[in-house]
């Protein structure tokens, strides 16, 4: 496994988060020596969801999305959960961490309903991708080529589909931070 030591990753959810969504990709990362900051629309903490039904664990943000300074950060990820991103893309300046992330072609990654808040940020049009099957349209809507695939790399942006795809997702996250840390290195030399 390589040495993430210098990757600083900021996580962005919201109440209704899927738990295993958030946990798990945080959880390899910081596994692979990434610093991992969970940022979201208040400082309690907020609710996870297994399946949108039932309750489960509750994860505490380490600051706002107010306090959120993109400059700080070499990737973005979004878990899913029906409730997530659905509060995340009423806040402007969830929008706006999604939107400067795309701009300056970081690392961004979103599972399940996760890409909803890509939509929002009007950041897709012409990318692939793939994402929960129930809102596939409303990517597609938004200019998306959407697929049905374990997990989808189109440049900076990384998507899949469900919590049995999170193997694929983190493989997909790491390996690109890796990347990105390498291309680092190379210009820092030259």
């Amino acid at each position: 496994m390589a040495d993430l030591s210098q990757a600083r990753v900021l996580m962005l959810a919201a109440d209704g988060f899927e738990t295993v969504e958030l946990f798990k990709p945080r959880q390899a990362l910081e596994e692979a020596g990434a610093k991992v900051t969970l940022a979201s629309l208040k400082s309690d903490p907020i609710q996870g969801m297994e399946g949108d039904i039932n309750k489960a664990e509750t994860a505490t943000p380490d600051l706002t999305v107010d306090e959120v300074d993109t400059d700080d950060y070499d990737a973005l990820v979004i878990p899913g959960g029906t409730c997530n991103p659905d509060k995340l893309r009423l806040n402007e300046r969830a929008v706006e961490i999604v939107t400067e992330f795309m701009e300056d072609d970081k690392i961004v990654a979103a599972i399940c309903h996760g890409p909803w808040l890509l939509a929002e940020a009007d950041v897709i049009d012409g990318r692939r991708l793939t994402s929960f099957p129930s809102i596939r349209t409303d990517l597609s809507n938004a200019g998306a080529d959407v697929v049905d695939e374990e997990v989808v790399v189109d440049g900076n942006l990384i998507t899949s589909r469900k919590p049995d795809d999170i193997p694929a997702f983190n493989q997909a996250i790491l390996t690109a931070l890796e990347e990105e840390l390498a291309d680092e290195e190379e210009t820092e030399e030259a």
